[in-house]
């Protein structure tokens, strides 16, 4: 299946499901561990992946980023469906579930860890196993529920408080939540810094009792699929660079509006992209 001694030290370490995304179109690799691991290391840094996938897919990724995978008979698959009622979208499978001993020992002290779960497969408690890291969150996972019939809802998300005042920061998006401003006032006062992501009218952020807006560009919309997963990675990238939530959430708004005008896993943030947005922080 794969060794555990075998990998080199990395610097971003995302934990989550690859997924196969059902689409008009066909198929398609998905999850916010290949659009955070892409972005991450289109940022430069040394990426690792700790993921379960099945025999469906096989992750066509960067191959400068290392992948441990264990092993499931079915990859997590979801599919939107466009109904009356709007877009519902249902989990036809569900990979393994994510803990400490997958990963690496050579991978236990990056400088960033990014805890990505997209159907509550990833161990909350890890949030606790990397005393020196930065441990960014995107909860969205952790927040959902199934039906008996594979429709995902919102659901409660019992560990919220305890994983929050862990984590060095968190995304997450309105549609995450529901639109339900009171449970976003809740999870930003366990939060050191909150981020939610609003689609085209760009991001706010809570830090330190205030809260700031910031505005996306006006961007032709091709594709919106893994724009938050952009966002995150950017966003943990460089409030890890600079220690400033208010310049993260600028760079990330801009980065992730500019994902938006191309499809898939096209949308990674080009290397010309990158260095218009970033600007220098004294």
């Amino acid at each position: 299946m794969y060794q555990l001694s075998r990998y080199e030290p990395v610097d971003y370490l995302v934990i989550g499901h690859l997924t196969q995304d059902i689409t008009p179109e066909g198929t398609r690799l998905g999850g916010t561990a290949a659009y955070a691991a892409l972005t991450a290391q289109a940022m430069g840094l040394r990426v690792g992946v700790v993921t379960s996938w099945g025999s469906e897919i096989a992750p066509d990724l960067d191959p400068r980023i290392s992948i441990v995978n264990y092993s499931a008979e079915h990859s997590t698959t979801f599919e939107n469906v466009t109904t009356s009622e709007g877009r519902i979208q249902f989990v036809h499978y569900r990979a393994s579930d994510l803990s400490l001993n997958l990963i690496p020992d050579s991978w236990r002290n990056p400088a960033i860890v990014h805890l990505g779960p997209v159907m509550q497969e990833v161990d909350p408690t890890l949030v606790r196993n990397f005393p020196s890291a930065f441990i960014g969150i995107t909860p969205q996972g952790w927040l959902r529920t199934v039906s008996e019939k594979g429709r995902v809802d919102s659901g409660e998300w019992p560990e919220s408080t305890f994983v929050l005042q862990k984590a060095g920061a968190a995304v997450i998006s309105i549609e995450d939540v529901g639109g339900n401003e009171d449970k976003i006032e809740d999870l930003a006062s366990s939060s050191r810094i909150l981020a939610v992501t609003e689609a085209g009218e760009g991001s706010r952020v809570y830090w330190h009792g205030d809260v700031r807006r910031f505005r996306a560009p006006e961007t032709k919309l091709v594709d919106d699929t893994g724009a938050g997963d952009i966002f995150a990675a950017a966003f943990f990238v460089r409030l890890f660079v600079t220690r400033d939530p208010w310049e993260a959430a600028r760079f990330a708004t801009q980065l992730s509006a500019y994902s938006v005008s191309r499809s898939g896993l096209q949308s990674i943030p080009l290397a010309e992209e990158i260095e218009a947005t970033t600007v220098e922080v004294f």
